[in-house]
């Protein structure tokens, strides 16, 4: 059964190359959902992530726009440097506001925003990291009515991450790695 669900936000760390290209190959041509990711990278790097991933998704994936349109079956990569935000109009904001948990951008800001923004017709998905950002966010979307998933810890490269979430009890459903991209189609499109 198809869930009324806009987008889906996923915020990773350490080891996230690996987790994001694994869930997006297991994301059908008509995902129904905008998916919005975070990387934490150097302020330095290469605006190369969104290229990486599109290797493996079937899903259209680039690194947006300040004030882009968030479209449907559509993939959004947080620009090296630059917060990821979501706007009530359904357009991306690119901030270059202070870095949160040491990094921009911060899983912790799209998630608030995105909760924000879309409340339960949300879904949140925090992976692998070292470090505890992402936790916050995915309890704020958990209590304005979204859904929550969590990497498990023993799939994860660096536990910290989802076990803090965990800790937090901002997770409805810890899962593993190759489990995430197939429960978030059959969560959406009912495959």
């Amino acid at each position: 059964m198809r869930r009324a669900v806009k987008a889906v936000v996923m915020g990773a760390s350490w080891g996230g190359l690996n987790a994001f290209s694994t869930i997006l190959a297991g994301l059908p041509a008509r995902f129904p959902a905008a998916v919005l990711l975070v990387q934490h990278q150097h302020a330095s790097a290469d605006n190369r992530l969104a290229w990486l991933l599109s290797r493996y998704s079937t899903l259209p994936v680039r690194a947006p726009e300040d004030k882009e349109e968030i479209l449907p079956g559509h993939v959004y990569v947080a620009p090296p440097g630059y917060h990821m935000l979501v706007n009530e109009d359904d357009t991306v904001a690119l901030s270059t506001y202070r870095p949160v948990h040491f990094s921009r951008p911060s899983i912790d800001e799209l998630f608030f925003s995105a909760g924000h923004a879309y409340g339960a017709a949300l879904v949140g998905v925090l992976l692998t990291g070292a470090n505890d950002d992402g936790s916050d966010g995915l309890d704020y979307i958990r209590r304005r009515g979204g859904h929550t998933l969590v990497q498990s810890p023993q799939s994860s490269e660096a536990p910290v991450m989802p076990e803090a979430a965990i800790i937090k009890g901002a997770a409805r459903e810890v899962l593993d790695l190759e489990r995430i991209g197939p429960y978030l189609a059959d969560y959406l499109v009912g495959l």
